[in-house]
């Protein structure tokens, strides 16, 4: 198994000496504090780096710090951690999609996020949090508020220190441990190191690509701060995809008064559904005797919701199920066969597993119904510029129809272009240009072992390193929803431990 880079090799200072100088001072922005190790005489543990402080890093650091490894720095350029991509936004349009008796920084305290909520009184000046049935969906940026606190209140009095910067590349050390060149020209060293990179950007459709690039009301990622600021109340606006991101930015339009037409398309035309309002546990089993073809488990699944219809159970419950059960059902497919499930299913799997919260659902339904918004099941077949207009053309799914309509605004909302990670994300590309890790076979990010360390060229595990977070999901199946996120640092957590104990006996308490 061998990867290649597809662009050239970036120059870093790790190429600049052959031996680069450790950091030793604290740029603006890095929260420093004192070890308890150092302040007691003892000898610190390894030093740990984790690279990327959204929730799938702050996760990884919390559960090291509960378990006594406190010698850590987390590379990460905003200037909260926790919040990342998906949390940091300050759009009040921007909800959980899970209630917030599911989120949690640990798995093992399902409510936790629940109780910070009622302990700080955070939902006052928020109405639209609380749905009829008593389940809340707050705003996101309140959920990374919640993960920045929770962290910093665990890691006080430690040596973890925020590093506010960007990692770029990395390489082995002779003598073990990795070095990690970040964009200041500063170069951290490492004795472990995890890597918990953000989504990579949408990539645009080449067609759209070729004759919108530069417009500035052509958006080709929405979560960029004030990528919508361009657009004007009455734009006719054309959405490139259907899932969440769609939904997010009809709210966000709706919220800020645009009266203009929706156009929202994608292959299938599929919309994210929506919550039960049933009450109950997850329903059905799928792990025992799991099938091995990807036609056996769909008959399995619907045989199951059927079974559930019967006794007043919703879909939803089985897809619960679904989830919970989601590695031991991947890990039983032949690779062909989750390739197969890759390329048919996932877009029906993510419509029902990664459902809409109530508040942006409530808007999509209301423009829908009186006509603002149109959703397409079709295919791009044409675009290009007319002035300052954009005229696209695309094709039925069914019908093969062929429309053209002329629009204001354009807007990419695919998703992460998680099989483009090593050509899009400088740091990744590194590791592959040393050996170090590559593409998993079906294109959804790392490949990794099942202790979540990359796998490199010579199809051996790297040492010392690990992949947290979605990019893992190749070899583990389900890994996007918090929850499974959520446990899957904290399995991460635990190797690195492991990693510490047996590299310096001691270091750790016997109880950690």
């Amino acid at each position: 198994m061998t990867y290649s880079s597809a662009s050239a090799k970036i120059a870093t200072p790790l190429d600049a000496a052959d031996r680069a100088e450790t950091r030793s001072d604290v740029p603006s922005g890095t929260r420093d504090a004192s070890g308890t190790a150092a302040a007691d005489g003892a000898a610190p543990g390894p030093k740990v780096v984790i690279v990327g402080g959204g929730f799938s890093g702050a996760s990884v650091a919390y559960h090291l710090v509960r378990a006594g490894i406190t010698t850590i720095d987390i590379v990460e350029p905003r200037p909260s951690l926790g919040g990342g991509l998906a949390y940091s936004t300050s759009d009040p349009s921007h909800r959980i999609n899970v209630p917030a008796t599911r989120m949690s920084l640990d798995p093992a305290e399902d409510s936790h996020f629940a109780r910070w909520l009622a302990a700080n009184n955070v939902l006052v000046s928020d109405c639209d949090a609380r749905i009829s049935d008593g389940r809340c969906f707050p705003q996101r940026a309140v959920f990374g508020r919640y993960v920045a606190e929770t962290l910093a209140d665990a890691t006080k009095g430690t040596a973890l220190r925020h590093v506010r910067d960007l990692a770029i590349a990395v390489r082995e050390r002779p003598e073990g441990g990795y070095q990690i060149a970040l964009a200041g020209g500063e170069v951290l060293e490492a004795d472990l190191l995890v890597l918990a990179v953000a989504h990579p950007a949408p990539c645009p459709p080449a067609l759209l690509e070729t004759a919108f690039a530069g417009h500035p009301r052509y958006v080709t990622d929405p979560w960029a701060k004030d990528a919508l600021s361009a657009l004007r109340r009455d734009d006719r606006v054309l959405i490139v995809g259907t899932g969440l991101t769609m939904a997010d930015v009809v709210a966000t339009l709706d919220r800020l008064g645009h009266r203009g037409s929706v156009t929202a398309l994608s292959r299938r035309g599929l919309l994210s559904r929506g919550h039960t309002d049933i009450a109950g546990e997850p329903y059905g089993d799928f792990s025992t005797d799991p099938a091995r073809t990807t036609r056996a488990l769909v008959r399995r699944i619907r045989a199951t919701v059927a079974e559930a219809a019967a006794v007043g159970r919703p879909w939803q419950h089985v897809f619960d199920a679904l989830r919970n059960q989601g590695p031991a059902i991947w890990a039983a497919l032949p690779f062909a066969e989750q390739k197969k499930l890759v390329r048919h299913l996932r877009p029906f799997w993510d419509v029902h597993r990664f459902r809409i919260a109530p508040q942006p659902e409530g808007v999509i339904r209301r423009r829908r119904a009186d006509g603002s918004l149109v959703v397409h099941a079709a295919s791009l077949a044409g675009a290009q510029r007319e002035g300052d207009e954009f005229r696209v053309s695309w094709r039925r799914r069914r019908s093969g129809l062929a429309e053209t309509a002329t629009f204001d605004a354009v807007v990419v909302t695919t998703g992460p272009a998680h099989g483009r990670i090593f050509e899009t994300e400088p740091l990744l590309r590194s590791l592959a240009d040393r050996g170090l890790a590559g593409p998993d076979a079906i294109g959804l990010g790392i490949a990794v072992d099942r202790e979540s360390r990359p796998v490199g060229a010579d199809g051996r595990s790297a040492e010392g390193l690990w992949i947290a977070g979605p990019l893992a999901r190749g070899t583990f199946g389900e890994l996007m929803g918090l929850p499974e996120v959520a446990n899957h640092a904290k399995r991460v957590a635990a190797a690195v431990r492991q990693a510490v104990a047996e590299s310096r006996p001691g270091v750790l308490q016997a109880d950690a």
